[in-house]
């Protein structure tokens, strides 16, 4: 029982390691109309403006569990064709915590067609302050260890994001490089690396122009310096209501890497795998979608799973911009 426990306890070490993310994490909540959150690109990229706020939980049940708290706006610049936008967020992880804020700045090229016709390839531009912190006043140790301060550590550093996007009419695709800089934190002493790059490629399509839409899409990311990689596969359903727009989908994430585990004497290997079903409703200029993401495998740290919710409110839009069905874009 003890060498399962260990054997427990260095998998969730590898998955901690393996999947934390300095910066504002990427989750499920870019579904919510909140791309702008993970493309510097797409700010100001709709008439008017958008202003997300997220809260997600994970493990109730759990003391000092994940938690991330993130707003967001952005808005066009009149009739130019530059967007601007602000990020402020929170993302705490038992005694590690981070907080931080960008401004970006956007500018869309529109490549032919008339003004109802959507054909445009936008570049964004994020720069952003971040401030880690690691409170060790709880630490304990028999032996006295040099690394651990007994202190509250916290450091702050200046980092760049650079997105691309394309659309045209239904069609989108976004490419983005966060933490461009590479430097970052120096937190953790010795064994602290500081190429934090990730990498981060979508497409999706609408199809259907009449109350019944469906968006297929995918998302791809990779952390430069340890090469991990995640796949998501997504499916949203909308449909025109009296009051606004309602839609569902779902989404499944999982990640191209796995860590070794050993249970009643055989070896096994376990990757990331989540489920995400996702439901959300606009009503005139109001957004509101909750996402629950399910942990699938063998060996996980709770039953419970990640809550997370999206409340949003959109101006300056008056009517379709588009002859399109493209709900990022109006």
């Amino acid at each position: 029982m003890k060498n399962r426990l260990l054997l427990f306890l260095s998998f969730l070490a590898f998955t901690a390691q393996s999947f934390a993310q300095e910066g504002i994490p990427v989750y499920f909540d870019y579904l919510a109309d909140n791309y702008y959150l993970v493309y510097p690109s797409m700010a100001g990229i709709s008439q008017g403006g958008k202003i997300r706020g997220t809260i997600r939980k994970q493990w109730f049940s759990v003391d000092e569990a994940p938690s991330l708290q993130t707003l967001n706006a952005n808005f066009r610049l009149g009739e130019s064709n530059s967007g601007i936008g602000a990020i402020v967020f929170n993302d705490a992880n038992g005694y590690h915590s981070q907080t931080g804020a960008k401004l970006t700045y956007a500018h869309h090229l529109k490549l032919g067609g008339d003004a109802r016709y959507l054909d445009q390839l936008s570049f964004g531009l994020s720069g952003g302050l971040l401030q880690s912190n690691l409170d060790e006043s709880e630490f304990r140790s028999v032996i006295p260890d040099p690394f651990i301060s007994g202190s509250n550590n916290s450091v702050s550093y200046f980092n760049v994001d650079l997105g691309l996007s394309y659309s045209k009419m239904e069609f989108y695709a976004h490419i983005a490089a966060l933490n461009l800089l590479g430097s970052g934190r120096d937190l953790y002493s010795a064994i602290e690396f500081d190429n934090l790059r990730r990498y981060l490629f979508s497409v999706g399509y609408v199809f259907g122009k009449s109350e019944w839409q469906v968006e297929p899409s995918v998302l791809f990311q990779m952390t430069e310096f340890t090469r991990e990689k995640t796949l998501d596969i997504n499916a949203k359903i909308y449909k025109d209501v009296d009051f606004g727009r309602i839609w569902g989908g779902l989404s499944y994430r999982r990640s191209f890497e796995g860590g070794q585990f050993q249970s009643d004497g055989s070896f096994g290997e376990q990757r990331l795998q989540l489920i995400t079903p996702i439901v959300g409703a606009n009503i005139k200029n109001f957004l509101i979608s909750y996402n629950y993401s399910y942990q699938m495998g063998d060996i996980r740290f709770d039953n419970g799973g990640f809550h997370q919710i999206t409340i949003g409110y959109d101006f300056g839009q008056s009517e379709r911009r588009y002859d399109c069905y493209c709900p990022a874009a109006q």
